[in-house]
């Protein structure tokens, strides 16, 4: 009498799910910690409190026109600055050895990078809706259907960020003292030729030429189109563009990294 063996239980991977479990799992410390997010706001509030003011100041345009003008481009800033640093949780997983152990879960690779990317569409909305809320009282105006779209906008160019950012930690490794910088080397010129804290139409005409080419610039421009209430702009659409390309090219590029790490 023979006895049947059983076959080895395979278990199959399902992106979508594993996706869905992995963006839970990294927003677990968000959710039991939420005074990290609530300090990530410290930078713009004060870019809000104090730089806002003197642009009302300079410009000779009334508070509500400024701020309409002013506070789309510190919600983008939100973006660059919070998406572009997500990479050193990674990395300090990979020097504590954590992310080697997610690696041998039977979790699709890609995954474990598009999980964490999308984990930041949350703080995102959260910190934005917090800025709007703000600065409403001082004669910001809101568009309904300009703040959905604006904030789903923000979500897609924060993944892209996201994205970029957990490549480099991928491509940096152990080497902290790189992964910043050259995120600190990039986000700076992103950031000054968007014309999100000062318009650039005075500027130099090598800079307004390197802006064209931004997609920074691009989006910081479709958002204040949208919460102006014109839906429909051409700029809108550039916006869309931008921040869909560099979702696309940024999800490419951390999923191929996160195989060929592994």
């Amino acid at each position: 009498m023979t006895t049947a063996t059983r076959p080895d239980t395979v278990v199959r991977q399902n992106p979508a799910r594993d996706t869905w479990n992995v963006m839970t799992r990294e927003l677990k410390p968000v959710v039991r910690d939420p005074f990290t997010l609530i300090f990530s706001l410290v930078q713009p509030l004060v870019f809000l409190g104090l730089f806002a003011p003197l642009l009302i100041g300079s410009s000779g345009q009334p508070p509500a026109e400024t701020l309409q003008w002013f506070v789309p481009g510190v919600l983008v800033m939100i973006v660059l600055f919070g998406t572009g640093a997500t990479g050193s949780n990674l990395q300090y997983e990979m020097m504590t050895g954590s992310h080697e152990r997610t690696l041998v879960a039977p979790l699709a690779r890609s995954s474990l990078l598009v999980g964490r990317a999308l984990k930041e569409i949350a703080p995102i909305v959260v910190q934005s809706l917090i800025i709007v809320l703000i600065a409403w009282p001082f004669g910001f105006s809101i568009n309904a259907a300009g703040l959905v779209i604006g904030l789903a906008l923000l979500a897609v160019f924060g993944v892209g960020l996201g994205s970029l950012s957990y490549t480099l930690a991928l491509k940096t490794k152990d080497r902290e003292w790189l992964f910043w910088g050259v995120q600190q080397t990039l986000i700076f010129p992103l950031l000054i030729l968007s014309g999100m804290l000062l318009p650039l139409d005075e500027g130099p005409a090598w800079m307004k030429a390197v802006s064209t080419v931004n997609p920074v610039n691009w989006v910081v421009q479709a958002e204040r189109a949208l919460f102006a209430g014109d839906l429909g702009a051409v700029t809108v659409l550039w916006g869309w563009l931008a921040a869909l390309i560099l979702a696309a090219l940024g999800l490419w590029a951390g999923v191929r990294a996160i195989r060929t790490s592994s």
